[in-house]
């Protein structure tokens, strides 16, 4: 039995909402005990001192986009765990806009091969909810689930045919499968480039307007009082969509929304002289709207942070602003970005957690993501105080397409732990 000691910790517990001085005791990859701060390790444990350094349950990040198959230059599964592990997440839960798309159970079973050999992070595969995420014909959920799928989604492609939509729905629902929504309304976003406004008038940008998040969300709203499925925003990044929201979550509706958290730290001015690392889909919003999203997440409104980790290579990021790739990549940067909002005072560090590992095991039906006895050793000791200046071509990622590059920012990973196991040491 291999046992291991946490002593001098600052544990941060989503569950309880508490921050505080503790020790924790592994068995054979489990959490055995929490304890108080004084507790006296076995003989026979290996002991780390924690040096009063924060230590919470590892991040599950929904959304991470892995490049096998089709675009393996962009990101592996071996890049993408390397740099999971040294972002303090110890679960990535990957999307199926590959090429060709994750939406046979032969594709699954590939993406979870690779993963299995290569990734030393848990891996959570998700596979398409439409034939080739075309949005015609609805794949076959119920074998993909048998296959490992853990929820279903075409990522950014609206699914605009609303019967092909709510009968995917309605299968779903019959399964108890998870389907992950991606609400802009796709005739306004189409072609646009940043949010509308008195910024993208004078680059003469093309923009959408923020309504356009606040509508798609509505008809979905709808089609899950017709349907009863299981349903989660992938984001939501504007004031005006919040009131729905709350209107369904508070009418009983088994709806969950997230948010990336570029879009929580960052807004559409920070495009700047037409950055492309900075373009997103959706694009960066107004600063009034940041902040409402932060409260939102703050609250328990919004229900979970993710990074969006995009890849993207140079050749698709160095052209004029409306022609470059969107997306940025983000395991590397989540905790540390995450951690602005708490130097800002705007959210505390058990809050976040329970938005970065909490919430994302409730909705997946995961036992981690929390400091409790019998939930698996999935940790990460990190200091939530030492600067450093981001370089991002000390990136683990095959890509480096951050936005914060040069950036100076705060939270450093000391340590990741995945089933008890040690799979990073920071310096």
């Amino acid at each position: 039995m291999k046992t291991t000691f946490f002593a001098n910790a600052r544990l941060i517990d989503p569950v309880a909402l508490t921050d505080g001085p503790g020790a924790i005791l592994i068995e054979d990859g489990i959490i055995k005990e929490v304890l108080d701060a004084g507790a006296t390790p076995p003989k026979s444990a290996n002991v780390i001192d924690c040096g009063g350094q924060c230590l919470a349950p590892g991040i599950i990040d929904i959304g991470v986009k892995v490049s096998e198959p089709g675009e393996r230059h962009k990101e592996s599964f071996r890049s993408v765990g390397v740099a999971a592990a040294a972002g303090g997440v110890t679960t990535i839960v990957t999307r199926p806009d590959t090429l060709p798309a994750i939406d046979t159970p032969e594709t699954l079973e590939f993406v979870e091969r690779r993963a299995q050999e290569d990734a030393p992070v848990h891996v959570l595969p998700m596979a398409a909810l439409t034939k080739g995420r075309e949005g015609r014909e609805m794949t076959e959920i119920g074998f993909l689930q048998d296959a490992g799928a853990v929820a279903f989604t075409d990522c950014d492609r609206v699914v605009t045919n609303t019967k092909v939509f709510s009968r995917a729905l309605t299968y779903a629902r019959s399964l108890g499968a998870l389907v992950i929504g991606h609400v802009q309304e796709p005739g306004l976003s189409e072609g646009a480039a940043v949010t509308s406004g008195k910024f993208a008038s004078l680059r003469g940008l093309p923009g959408v307007s923020p309504m356009a998040e606040r509508m798609a969300l509505d008809r979905d709203i709808a089609l899950l009082e017709m349907t009863g499925a299981r349903y989660h925003v992938d984001q939501i990044t504007t004031a005006r969509a919040l009131p729905a929201l709350e209107r369904a979550k508070r009418n009983g509706l088994q709806i969950t929304a997230g948010i990336g958290v570029h879009h929580l730290t960052l807004n559409e001015l920070d495009v700047a002289d037409y950055r492309t690392f900075f373009k997103l889909k959706p694009p960066l919003r107004s600063e009034d709207d940041r902040v409402a999203v932060v409260q939102a997440v703050a609250e328990g409104l919004i229900d979970i942070i993710s990074s969006m980790h995009t890849p993207q290579d140079e050749e698709s990021k160095r052209l004029p602003y409306e022609e470059a790739a969107s997306g940025a990549v983000g395991l590397e940067t989540l905790l540390p970005a995450a951690l602005r909002l708490y130097h800002a005072e705007m959210i505390d560090l058990p809050r976040l957690f329970r938005a970065m590992s909490l919430n994302p095991a409730h909705l997946l039906g995961l036992t981690a993501g929390r400091l409790q006895a019998e939930a698996p050793a999935d940790l990460v000791l990190f200091d939530p105080d030492a600067p450093f200046q981001l370089d991002r071509a000390a990136l683990l990622s095959k890509s480096k397409n951050t936005p914060f590059d040069g950036a100076r920012m705060q939270g450093r990973i000391l340590g990741t732990w995945v089933s008890g196991e040690r799979i990073w040491e920071g310096a």
